[in-house]
């Protein structure tokens, strides 16, 4: 995989794959960056939602959506916090989160008890249950009823995903 994305031309990955790429993100300067935390903070963008001064909480450390998503907030002036699997006690840490962004592939793993009263939640997971319906990594039905702001599934994170990318193409 390294030899294919290092083959791409830095300035076409409109991925935001490239080394290239992702170290301009971890420094901060303009680049491609992946579709779906852009598109994430494009949302927050267009939603008003102030990212500076904020407490962050990633859960999720993918290269895809959690580290480029963390990085992001934190260029933007949150504080960052990344969860995962390992992490200790994550319901303590997302109830501090101000901005709770949700990316761990385990559906309706986040409810309503692990977040802060009036929190913006983002449901960056899409999971398939058992009868074949769609859910996120988000109870929506629980969280609903404590966040202030709470990104559907589907039709929230995903639409957003694709715009980014159409819009990187066309950059590119």
């Amino acid at each position: 995989a390294r030899a294919v994305i290092e083959a791409i031309d830095p300035g076409k990955d409109v991925d935001g794959f490239h080394y290239h790429n992702v170290g301009a993100l971890v420094v901060g300067e303009p680049a491609f960056y992946p579709c779906t935390p852009w598109g994430v903070m494009k949302m927050l963008e267009h939603e008003g939602i102030g990212v500076e001064g904020k407490h962050a909480v990633v859960v999720g450390r993918s290269t895809i959506v959690g580290k480029p998503m963390a990085l992001l907030l934190l260029n933007a002036g949150a504080t960052v916090t990344v969860c995962h699997a390992k992490t200790r006690d994550l319901p303590s840490l997302t109830r501090q989160a101000d901005i709770l962004v949700a990316a761990v592939g385990r559906a309706r793993m986040i409810t309503g008890d692990m977040v802060k009263p009036g929190a913006v939640v983002i449901d960056v997971g899409i999971n398939r249950l058992p009868d074949g319906k769609l859910c996120g990594d988000v109870d929506q039905e629980s969280v609903a009823k404590v966040a202030a702001r709470l990104s559907p599934v589907p039709g929230g994170v995903g639409p957003m995903t694709i715009a980014v990318l159409v819009a990187n193409t066309l950059r590119a």
